[in-house]
């Protein structure tokens, strides 16, 4: 496995971690809603995988992907 393929997270997950919801099904409800962007353009896929770099907005507020 190479290494970028291990540095991903899903967006449902990633939405966790930031705390901007607290479950799964949060995220389900608030992705589908439409109110969640990635790099400009509306993602409506819990498990859409984010890569380092990548910009998440939910609701005008912006958050980047760092990977550890």
């Amino acid at each position: 496995m190479d290494e970028k393929s291990s540095s991903t997270i899903k967006l449902a997950q990633f939405l966790k971690l930031v705390q901007m919801v607290q479950t799964g099904g949060e995220a389900k409800m608030l992705i589908q809603s439409g109110a969640v962007s990635v790099n400009g353009a509306i993602e409506t896929r819990r498990g859409r995988k984010l890569v380092d770099g990548d910009r998440v907005d939910v609701d005008g507020e912006i958050f980047v992907v760092i990977a550890d």
